[in-house]
């Protein structure tokens, strides 16, 4: 199974970066896990809602180059389905009976996910209604990723 998780920008903080680094490599008895980071495009607050949609689709369109026809792909977003750690993983272990052993999560930038993008995702998925900022949500979705592979696979992690 490959696990990758898009974000745009990058993660700057170290704390942020050795956490995500900790589950890729717990990760790894489990699936072949990638990071992948595009580029973010400057957002001022004062931007219309055009300057608003063409930074999002700028974004969006770095991430779909990095998603191949064969991954099921899951758009982070605030409206999305909401799991309990338990359904979440048997979605995933569900997902690789099936044949989809190539599973993507998808976190945009500061504006959200451009609708292309959001067109493309098979399903979206909701961390709740907070907002988060991104580097915070990479290492919490890595962290879920880690616990849905451990409840997969009988583990006591997960309690």
């Amino acid at each position: 199974m490959n696990i990758k998780i898009i974000g745009v920008g990058r993660v700057k903080e170290k704390y942020f970066r050795n956490g995500i680094a900790e589950y890729a490599k717990r990760l790894g008895r489990f699936c072949k896990f990638k990071v992948v980071e595009v580029k973010d495009e400057k957002a001022p607050e004062s931007l219309s809602q055009a300057e608003m949609d063409e930074v999002m689709a700028k974004e969006g369109e770095r991430i779909l180059n990095k998603i191949s026809n064969r991954e099921y792909v899951y758009a982070l977003a605030i409206k999305g389905k909401e799991y309990s750690s338990e359904e979440f993983a048997k979605e995933i272990n569900q997902l690789t009976v099936y044949g989809h052993s190539d599973i993507t999560f998808v976190i945009g930038g500061s504006l959200g996910l451009s609708p292309a993008v959001l067109k493309r995702a098979n399903a979206t998925v909701s961390f709740g209604r907070f907002t988060l900022p991104h580097q915070l949500m990479r290492l919490v979705l890595a962290e879920q990723v880690y616990r849905a592979m451990t409840i997969i696979n009988g583990l006591p992690y997960h309690k």
